[in-house]
């Protein structure tokens, strides 16, 4: 998908988002060919069944019993188990319009029993891309959405939670080094120790004011943690489609003039500064470390299946719908 001097590249495996290039630069890091995306940390992937973290690798009520989850992250499970919805390979892309734009459609069927969760689940993941004047300045749009509903009769429930987890680097290096962010809220899920698990409370970050620029260097400051856009946690829909498309986070870079803003109609976002990024060289493409990209991941709260309070956020029922929409806006100016 082309426009102008900018584009995006998928590929079936995962939904991947392969490149994404602002006049003339890739701003997410990925690789020519599919192979290297089998060892890699989540490079463009759409992450599902369940985003982030769940505790103690365990859904503790869903169908009147609880399930047990790969616990591939110390003693907690993460985005979606060994081989999640980013390790599988979708149907597409097929050209759609979509809202009188183009766009391409990939779409799994995830069986029950799946990585250790009940029901089957069918996916479906749009992709548009469009052009954008703003204030004179000419943006590449690129909008996700996600629906997703239970199918078959496997299961009366499930749980979902998909977002996108492609690492950006806007800057003119190999690290972020450089990029100036301003998180659109200072609220996050307070969590107690490494292992990132909130407590079920939500807090302002250390440190953070909503709307104000933060440097990001070399080694710091280091973010791992889901920040809070809607705090009324008691009405937030399994479908937030049709709610408002609200601004999560703006980066730049002052040495490469480029930008991407983020927004989303999810809840949360988790911003990563990618401590743990260690992906090998190949043929083609160098070796990444830490601090080699960001990510924004838009999506339902960390560990909601297991929150009374927020267990409305991401269990899917038969009849119902799961949805979600995320717009990344970049530019050179």
């Amino acid at each position: 998908m082309t426009s102008e001097d900018s584009s995006v590249k998928f590929l079936p495996t995962g939904a991947i988002i392969q490149e994404l290039n602002i006049a003339g630069h890739n701003i997410v890091l990925g690789y020519p060919s599919v192979e290297p995306y089998v060892d890699a940390p989540f490079f463009g992937e759409t992450i599902g069944r369940v985003a982030n973290r769940t505790k103690d690798a365990q859904i503790d009520l869903l169908n009147g019993k609880s399930y047990k989850l790969a616990a591939n992250n110390r003693p907690n499970h993460l985005h979606g188990g060994l081989e999640g919805w980013g390790k599988k390979k979708f149907s597409g892309p097929k050209p759609e319009n979509r809202n009188g734009k183009e766009a391409v459609l990939f779409t799994y069927v995830s069986p029950d029993g799946e990585e250790g969760y009940p029901g089957t689940v069918e996916l479906k993941v749009w992709y548009t891309a469009s052009i954008e004047a703003e204030d004179g300045v000419s943006k590449f749009v690129l909008e996700t959405e996600y629906e997703v509903q239970l199918v078959g009769d496997d299961a009366d429930e499930t749980v979902i939670n998909v977002t996108n987890h492609s690492y950006f680097n806007i800057a003119n290096g190999p690290t972020i080094n450089g990029t100036e962010v301003r998180l659109s809220t200072s609220k996050y899920l307070a969590v107690v120790d490494e292992g990132l698990i909130p407590t079920g409370t939500i807090e302002d970050f250390p440190g953070v004011e909503a709307d104000t620029a933060i440097k990001l260097g070399e080694i710091s400051p280091v973010f791992d943690h889901a920040f809070v856009v809607d705090t009324d946690t008691s009405n937030i829909p399994l479908d937030t489609r049709k709610g408002p498309l609200r601004k999560l986070a703006g980066f730049s870079h002052a040495g490469t003039a480029l930008h991407i803003d983020f927004f989303s109609t999810e809840p949360a976002f988790q911003f990563y500064t990618g401590e743990h990024i260690n992906a090998k060289a190949d043929a083609e493409t160098p070796a990444r470390g830490p601090r080699a990209g960001f990510c924004i991941e838009p999506s339902r709260f960390i560990n909601a299946v297991n929150v009374p309070e927020w267990r409305n956020q991401v269990v899917l029922k038969k009849g119902a719908t799961w949805g979600a929409r995320t717009v990344y806006k970049a530019w050179k100016a």
